[in-house]
């Protein structure tokens, strides 16, 4: 076993994922070519330069940025990987707005006459969404601080502890 994982890099169970996924992406992209084989083949070209030409830069940028202002933290706080707590809402909230864009930006004409449903609300709701995401995202970031403050003050009562006994 210690001679596949050295040779492999992983366990077996992440082979036997890695085939399965492969295996029913396989099956997913065969059906799909039967039906449609120009439109999966514009859909994936579509979405390749999409994501490399014009989202990848973006998000890198968006990264770089919020690292290059926020690097400058008071030097009393405890260092915590903040970026984390940017980073899930942000790609949560665009992930969702990548989902639904048509409706929040009511570009999605026959929506209300199709479900009889305003699509008013989106817009309001996704902005909700992405606010109680950074708020549960800031509220996670406060506790671990809090818990890192209290560790360090713990070493610190600790360490003063055992030079005065010294």
């Amino acid at each position: 076993m210690a001679r596949f994982v050295r040779w492999y890099g992983a366990n077996p169970l992440h082979l036997l994922v890695l085939v399965c996924s492969f295996a029913l992406t396989g099956y997913a992209l065969v059906r799909l070519l039967a039906v449609r084989p120009l439109a999966v083949a514009v859909w994936f070209v579509g979405a390749a330069v999409l994501h490399d030409l014009i989202l990848l830069p973006l998000y890198s940028l968006a990264d770089v940025s919020a690292r290059a202002v926020l690097r400058h933290r008071a030097p009393r706080l405890p260092a915590a990987p903040w970026i984390a707590y940017l980073r899930v809402p942000a790609v949560l909230s665009g992930l969702l707005l990548l989902v639904w864009f048509p409706l929040i930006l009511r570009l999605s004409a026959p929506y209300q006459g199709a479900t009889g449903l305003s699509d008013d609300v989106y817009l309001g709701r996704w902005l909700a969404l992405t606010g109680v995401l950074f708020g549960v995202s800031a509220l996670a970031l406060a506790v671990r601080l809090g818990r890192l403050r209290r560790a360090a003050r713990a070493r610190a009562a600790r360490d003063a502890r055992g030079d005065a006994e010294h």
